[in-house]
């Protein structure tokens, strides 16, 4: 494509990541209605839901120093790991919810005019450009309310497969589908669309991912608008070094990935983490364990802890 695509645009930038305590229509008002957030991200839905076993997905919080685990959250605790999957409520219901908090601030001027929703989804690429399109319909009906789109390409939730986001080839298809898509559907509002990575640990995963990037932009520009690090399974140095050397790597090819933002999540439980997260090259900072841990005071927290300076 010869012109960027839409950019994120949200003030603060401060999000919660796509986790277990953003998956019910109460979860997401709560976090809609927490002013230190500048958008809601939703838990990874698909077109017809996550179907779970409570005996296989399933979530702890942990110390990362001496991995002392527990399903309740413990002040002393800094990490988690999820193997929950996905959401059950199937995408069209998370559009409906988003109707239900957004419609009545619709046409009040000056009413969170920034404040937005990232639809996080996944599935096959077909599956993945309804969810555009569906997300997309619900944006002309909300048009003072920023929609993005998160395909999360994370997720070790496919038997005896590994996350899509280390494949070049499959990146290259979800790209693709989502390319022609925009391309045949003039009229139909463009969102922002990224990609939600896991941690990256070989110098080879950055370079199926950055040559993905490369070849979606055909002698243009990416149709992507940011990448998610990292996804659970890291730890905070982890996640802060996929981030630095994820904006290294697109600002190496500014004419065709410069314009990528990344959403830099992993570990963040503070205003000190927040600031370190944004010095590694981070457009956007989310939380996900630190929700689980202390509940939404985790935003003021945070914001309390940068002195008002975003």
């Amino acid at each position: 494509m010869d012109t960027l695509p839409p950019a994120l645009k949200f003030t603060p930038p401060l999000i919660n990541s796509a986790n277990p305590w953003a998956t019910t229509l109460e979860d997401l008002k709560a976090l809609y209605d927490t002013p230190s957030i500048g958008a809601v991200t939703t838990r990874t839905s698909l077109l017809k839901g996550f179907d779970n076993d409570p005996v296989k997905h399933q979530y702890i919080f942990f110390e990362s120093k001496d991995h002392t685990a527990s399903s309740e959250p413990n002040i002393d605790q800094s990490a988690s790991l999820n193997s929950l999957g996905y959401s059950p409520i199937p995408l069209e219901e998370y559009l409906s919810f988003i109707n239900q908090i957004c419609l009545p601030h619709a046409d009040v001027e000056n009413t969170r005019p920034s404040k937005g929703f990232i639809v996080s989804v996944t599935g096959a690429p077909e599956e993945v450009a309804k969810s555009y399109r569906l997300i997309a319909s619900t944006q002309a009906e909300l048009r003072r309310t920023p929609l993005a789109m998160e395909i999360n390409l994370s997720c070790p939730n496919i038997p005896n497969k590994p996350p899509p986001a280390y494949s070049k080839d499959t990146l290259v298809e979800y790209i693709t589908q989502l390319r022609e898509l925009i391309g045949a559907t003039p009229n139909t509002p463009r969102i922002p669309f990224g990609l939600k990575t896991p941690p990256y640990t070989h110098s080879t995963e950055y370079e199926a991912l950055i040559g993905a990037l490369e070849e979606s932009a055909r002698g243009g520009v990416s149709p992507v608008s940011f990448l998610t690090a990292t996804n659970t399974l890291g730890s905070y140095p982890l996640a802060l070094g996929n981030v630095a050397t994820l904006r290294r790597m697109l600002d190496e090819r500014r004419a065709e990935l410069g314009h990528i933002q990344i959403i830099g999540i992993g570990g963040v439980l503070d205003g000190a983490g927040y600031r370190r997260m944004r010095a590694a090259g981070a457009h956007v900072v989310g939380v996900g364990t630190g929700l689980g841990l202390k509940g939404l005071k985790i935003f003021n927290e945070i914001e309390n802890g940068l002195e008002g300076r975003w």
